[in-house]
Formats: structure tokens, C-alpha cells, sequence
């Protein structure tokens, strides 16, 4: 890294070596990256959610593409809290790299036990509190569309922990700032955004629902748009750091949020299409910034706005 650049940031009261994260669901716990390239030179990692207990997901076909994007309807299937504290975090202990725990749960209750176990566990950056999954029947987006709602699993999740909360928010709304405005209100450190829009398709030969759950949530760069607007829309109205995420693929992307007011950006989906993704946008925000003369990342952030 260039000397003349600096692109360090504090996000959340969590230090990350530079702006780009990989975001939950679409990197598992690292171990399937790291025989890429050493995970430790992302900014940090939101490992896949997770729930109380382990969570099969929903029933196949699970995995659908579409023209620029993914409909996926997983279901959060994950090894549950306690088998992720056994099996995986040991791994990401290994790497100097921000472990960002992503949670799910069908009650607020459900958070705040999940908060509560993570609270003083070695090798946990932080929390991204998940109220916006489309694919599950229980609390997920539901959490996440409802004002007050929003506001009580982040209220339960703020009680149980001192650790930093990062909310993930759901694009499955009308107003996506009076949700970024209950979840600060709440105790929220910095907000994520955006999860997947909910969408459809057909297989036609068939005549039925593509997916077995029949709805999933659509990524990749179909939705970036989308994302960048309501980025633009959440930064306007909170005094909290932002992570953008939604179809990012290229530096080129990466900026667009950044520039947007993304404090940082998480690649999602592109991490299918390629698995060098991040580091590629890492090294291209950071000739983009040599290129224009700016020296600090913080210079960059926001700077359509002004």
C-alpha cells in the first residue's frame, strides 16, 4: 500500500484497515476464500448468519440466477451460535481481521441471548444485527419493516452487549430512513444496508416457483441502484456510519457507495462471481485515490454530496 494513501478507518469503534468488508452469506467463515488469498487483508469479515440453534434452511432449489443478479432462498441454514464458537471462529482467530458476527432470530428474545453469548468472547469485533432476511417465515425482514419492531430487537440486543451493533436493514420497505432513524434511536453504532429486495421466478417448463420456498432474496448487480439510493437516503438523515452493500462487483461500484456517504462497503454476490473481488476493489479504490490525489479515504467519503 502506498505510504501517500491512508485508508484506515474507525467504523463502529471497530479499526479496519481499509473500506472494503465481504458481506454475511456470501463468504461462509473464510475458509473457503482463504485458499484464494490471505483473508486478513480485507478491512473485515461478516461471517454468515447465525441463529440460536442450528438452522437447516429452506428446501431445494435454493439458488436461482437471474440477467445481472442471484435469487437465493438459503434460509439462514448455519451451525447455530454455539457450533460457530467451536468449529469456526478458532479459524478467524488466526487472522488479523475484524470478525463481524452477523445474528438472526425469530423473537427479540432470541437476539439478545445471541448478544448476550458474544458479549465477552475473544476474537468478536462486533455485531451485525440482522432484521432484514427475506427468505425465512419467522422474525427476519418482519423485524425489519416495522418501525417499532426494529426498534425493540435492537433496544434487547443494545441492553445485552457493549460490543459494537451494526444493523442490517431490508430494501422491503416505504421509507427507508424512518428505519435507519428507529435502529440509531435504539442504540444502533452504525448501520449496514442494503439486504436483498425480495423477488420471484418461474421455471417455465415446469410451470411452477423456480425456488422451493417459492421467494428469495435477489443480489448481485441488478440491485446496485437501488442500493446506492437508499445509502444516499440513510446517510442524509443519521449521524451514524454507513456500510453499503448490493452488487458490488468492480472498484467502480465500491466508489459509487463511497462516494454516495458509505463510510465502508461489504462485497456480497461478487464474491460468487469472483473470488478476488475484494482485494481487486481494494487495490482500485487506492489507485483511483493516488490518480486524483487524495490522500485519505475519509476525503473520499461523501464527496457527491457536498
Amino acid at each position: 500500500m502506498s505510504k501517500d494513501v491512508m485508508m484506515e478507518l474507525d467504523i463502529a469503534g471497530i479499526e479496519i484497515k481499509n473500506p472494503v468488508m465481504v458481506a454475511s452469506g456470501t463468504f461462509g467463515f473464510g475458509k473457503e476464500y482463504g485458499r484464494f488469498y490471505d483473508i486478513s487483508r480485507l478491512g473485515a469479515i461478516m461471517v454468515k448468519g447465525l441463529t440460536l440453534k442450528p438452522r437447516l434452511g429452506n428446501p431445494p432449489p435454493r439458488l436461482i440466477e437471474t440477467p445481472a443478479g442471484l435469487l437465493n432462498s438459503i434460509g439462514l441454514e448455519n451451525p447455530g451460535i454455539q457450533g460457530f464458537l467451536t468449529s469456526e471462529l478458532p479459524y478467524l482467530r488466526e487472522f488479523a481481521l475484524p470478525v463481524i458476527v452477523n445474528i438472526a432470530g425469530d423473537t427479540v428474545n432470541d437476539y439478545a441471548k445471541m448478544a448476550d453469548i458474544l458479549d465477552e468472547v475473544k476474537g468478536i469485533a462486533g455485531i451485525e444485527v440482522n432484521i432484514s432476511c427475506p427468505n425465512v417465515k419467522a422474525g427476519g425482514m418482519a423485524f425489519g419493516a416495522v418501525p417499532e419492531l426494529a426498534y425493540d430487537v435492537v433496544n434487547g440486543v443494545r441492553k445485552a452487549t457493549g460490543l459494537p451493533l451494526i444493523v442490517k436493514l431490508s430494501p422491503n420497505v416505504t421509507d427507508i430512513k424512518e428505519i435507519a432513524l428507529k435502529v440509531q434511536d435504539a442504540g444502533a453504532d452504525a448501520i449496514s444496508l442494503i439486504n436483498t429486495p425480495l423477488g420471484m421466478t418461474i421455471n417455465v417448463e415446469e410451470q411452477r416457483p423456480a425456488l422451493g420456498n417459492v421467494f428469495g432474496g435477489l443480489s448481485g448487480p441488478a440491485i446496485r441502484p437501488i442500493a446506492v439510493r437508499m445509502v444516499w437516503e440513510v446517510v442524509g438523515v443519521v449521524k451514524l456510519p454507513v456500510i453499503g452493500m448490493g452488487g458490488i462487483v468492480t472498484p467502480h461500484d465500491a466508489l459509487e457507495f463511497i462516494m454516495a456517504g458509505a463510510t465502508a462497503i461489504a462485497v456480497g454476490a461478487g464474491n460468487f462471481l469472483n473470488p478476488m473481488a475484494p482485494l481487486e476493489i481494494i487495490d482500485g479504490i487506492r489507485e483511483y485515490m493516488e490518480k486524483e490525489n487524495i490522500s485519505d479515504i475519509n476525503e473520499l467519503i461523501g464527496i457527491a454530496r457536498r
